[in-house]
């Protein structure tokens, strides 16, 4: 079930994170369970938070044998699960000093097409959460003089993207969110990381129900490599970074077209 990622890394000390307190939501999932590896190999307490109780424990279990990790499970589409995991951190003497949001989905197809339920499930998870969670913990990191925030978003927040429209909006807002909140905390000590990876060999597609096209196929990344990218950015303190090279050439790409244009080509790849 696991994916280790150690020898992913490169071989580098990171003292300004070890013995503190990491917050991984969508932990169970393989980009967060990447992150959450990093973490727990390198002496960092850390709490995953997933929807479903099995897998959450279950990659619990199985980061713990490399280092200190906890299971909270929460749905964070709801808000007695936003409180149940606030309430489960905030009622330890551990303090968090490293929030990683990044639990996420997606909703493939026509939008009028698309079930209420599920569009809604997936604001409040991409966006109400998240901002709540940022919400909740940055202003203790700040009282504190330090804090990291990994916000991952996706390629997907660059250009407006048909057949994903309600999702890409979604990203479009994680990106403009952190970048804003990266230059109002920056004196306070608390800096803020936007990881925006392409497409990744992820339970993502399943989630979504798509049907993944040929270029989607052959332009996939690792998810441990994406975790790599934006762990190594987090520690270094830098402000984002996108997943890969063809990813950046993408989405630098997308500044030299009219958004009506990019519009266009992006409803050319997702329907394949």
């Amino acid at each position: 079930m696991g994916v280790s990622i150690s020898e992913h890394w490169s071989v580098r000390d990171v003292p300004d994170l070890l013995g503190k307190t990491a917050l991984v939501t969508g932990g169970a999932g393989d980009i967060g369970r990447a992150i959450a590896d990093f973490f727990v190999r390198r002496g960092v307490r850390t709490y995953i938070c997933a929807r479903n109780a099995q897998s959450c424990a279950d990659t619990a279990a199985e980061l713990s044998r490399h280092g200190e990790c906890h299971g909270v499970q929460a749905d964070l589409g709801s808000l007695a699960g936003m409180q149940r995991l606030a309430a489960e951190i905030s009622g330890r003497e551990d303090r968090v000093d490293i929030l990683v949001n990044n639990a996420g989905l997606g909703v493939f197809g026509i939008f009028v097409d698309a079930a209420w339920d599920k569009l809604d499930n997936m604001l409040a998870v991409n966006v109400v959460a998240l901002t709540h969670l940022t919400h909740l913990f940055a202003g203790p990191m700040a009282a504190r003089g330090y804090g990291r925030v990994l916000m991952v978003a996706s390629t997907a927040a660059f250009q407006p993207v048909p057949l994903y429209a309600a999702y890409a909006a979604t990203k479009a807002y994680v990106l403009s969110l952190s970048e804003a909140l990266n230059v109002e905390f920056g004196k306070r000590g608390v800096k803020f990381t936007t990881l925006c990876p392409g497409t990744t060999q992820s339970e993502f597609f399943d989630v979504a129900v798509q049907k993944k096209s040929a270029f989607v196929e052959k332009s996939m990344m690792t998810s441990a490599a994406v975790a790599k990218i934006g762990v190594d950015a987090l520690a270094a303190g830098r402000s984002g970074g996108v997943a890969g090279l063809l990813n950046t050439l993408m989405a630098f790409s997308t500044r030299l077209a009219p958004r009506s244009t990019a519009a266009k080509i992006g409803y050319l790849v997702m329907k394949g």
